[in-house]
């Protein structure tokens, strides 16, 4: 694996070294990657923590949900399987941001939306989509989800009662909304969402639940296609990153770009921000996971892996992530077993 790097641009304003700010960096270059490889020549396609870290899904090509307690063992045969609901391979998941056991995968070619219980293996509701879902994003009450379609259209669901005397039930919005998107997040507030499209030049924030525009501030020469908030609060960055492989760093009180990381040679795969918003993995269409530094842009270490990594994302609360790479591997980087 590749030493942390030094960076060739001109050095940040003082009052944002690590230095000035009383921070001491992990030593990224002394952690290594651990990779495990599962019983599957499938491709695995996305991965998840749960709201308290305990808990890391995975999902792929081979209809099947792996959810594993990495802290204990990350071995294959560990892993919680979740089969049964869907068809066909599952695609997406994403776990609910206010119970660290409920989770939900989508898989474009059924159409399906599962909700599971990781304490049990059965699903508890399954809901069949007028369109194929591409991607989920909970809203941060865990109580809306936003769907982007592979007709890069955004739907939503909604959880709440039929009747005072029924239990709470997920239900698809009775009408899609007109808002093209290729990916949607909540705002850290869950008064509005982020918007990207793939031919797009510029990220989009609407309100919710209205959906009026409010910012759209230009992001990438070419389309925008990933996008990660700083979980700190209200007053933080947005990362967008394009296909012009530059990821850029929004102060959201202003919308304006603060600065701009230019350490990747290929076209953005996935953005993913530390507990304390001090760092940012970017994954990539080349073979490596960059990590850098949020208040200068700075390049800390390259991750060189053996293929792109389609998602990365940052344990909750340690420095460490997850990542998913070729066929039927499952990666970590900063946790030890």
């Amino acid at each position: 694996m590749a030493d942390d790097l030094n960076t060739t641009h001109s050095a940040p304003p003082l009052h944002t070294t690590f230095a000035t700010r009383g921070i001491h960096p992990p030593l990224f270059s002394s952690f290594r990657p651990r990779e495990h490889k599962i019983a599957t020549s499938h491709p695995l396609s996305h991965v998840a923590w749960s709201c308290d870290g305990k808990k890391l899904a995975a999902v792929g090509t081979d209809k099947t949900t792996r959810v594993w307690t990495p802290e204990k063992s990350m071995e294959p045969r560990t892993a919680s399987f979740f089969t049964g609901a869907h068809s066909d391979e599952v695609d997406y998941v994403a776990w609910n941001p206010t119970h660290p056991d409920l989770f939900c995968t989508s898989s474009q070619k059924d159409r399906r939306i599962v909700f599971w219980d990781a304490r049990q293996s059965r699903a508890i509701q399954q809901i069949l989509l007028r369109s194929s879902p591409m991607q989920l994003h909970y809203s941060p009450d865990g109580r809306t989800i936003a769907v982007v379609s592979i007709a890069h259209q955004l739907s939503f669901l909604s959880l709440g009662k039929e009747s005072e005397d029924t239990k709470e039930t997920w239900r698809q919005l009775p009408k899609d909304s007109q808002v093209a998107a290729s990916t949607a997040i909540f705002t850290n507030a869950g008064d509005a969402l982020i918007i990207t499209h793939y031919s797009e030049h510029t990220v989009r924030v609407i309100d919710w639940p209205t959906l009026k525009l409010l910012e759209h501030p230009a992001a990438h020469v070419q389309g925008c296609i990933a996008v990660a908030q700083d979980p700190r609060g209200k007053r933080v960055y947005l990362a967008s990153g394009g296909f012009d492989s530059i990821v850029n760093l929004f102060d959201t009180s202003e919308w304006i770009c603060a600065r701009t990381i230019t350490s990747c040679d290929h076209s953005i795969n996935s953005l993913a921000f530390s507990h304390d918003g001090e760092y940012l993995a970017i994954s990539s269409t080349g073979s490596y996971i960059n990590i850098c530094s949020v208040e200068t842009g700075e390049q800390m270490h390259r991750i060189n892996l053996t293929a792109p990594v389609p998602s990365v994302t940052w344990h909750p609360s340690k420095y460490a992530f997850a990542y998913c790479g070729p066929p039927g591997v499952v990666g970590l980087f900063g946790l030890s077993e």
